[in-house]
């Protein structure tokens, strides 16, 4: 009997059982139920927010050496970045595509930001080098 409207568009019970195993017999589950996963990724989501805070700091701080908008925006550096965090990703054991566009996203915003704080900074006097 399929199941009714209703019941396919409520949430799921966060305190309820699994409902579906993985077929890979070497996969460990984590926690009991939904809630519990939850509560794992609330805890990782405040250390996540709290490391991109930090990063923030590093990208306002790496304006004060950029001449232009084009040495804000940095493509060539962009791409190492990715690079890089791909194969993080791949050490890590994380999905590298799901790190790719999480980092292109955040990459994208802190160049916009940047720019921001580019444009209303003042420019010092130096010597060329």
């Amino acid at each position: 009997m399929p199941q009714s409207r209703k019941t396919r568009q409520q949430e799921p019970d966060a305190h309820g059982p699994p409902l579906r195993r993985y077929a890979d017999p070497g996969y460990q589950p984590l926690c009991a139920n939904l809630a519990e996963v939850r509560a794992g990724i609330d805890a990782l989501d405040h250390q996540i927010v709290a490391l991109i805070a930090q990063r923030g700091r590093y990208v306002k701080d790496a304006a004060r050496f950029k001449r232009d908008a084009f040495q804000v925006s940095a493509p060539r550096r962009q791409q190492e970045v990715i690079d890089k965090v791909r194969a993080l990703a791949e050490e890590a054991g994380a999905y590298p595509q799901v790190v790719e566009a999480c980092y292109r996203a955040m990459i994208a915003a802190f160049i916009a930001q940047e720019q921001d704080h580019h444009v209303t900074m003042i420019a010092l006097e130096t010597t060329p080098r």
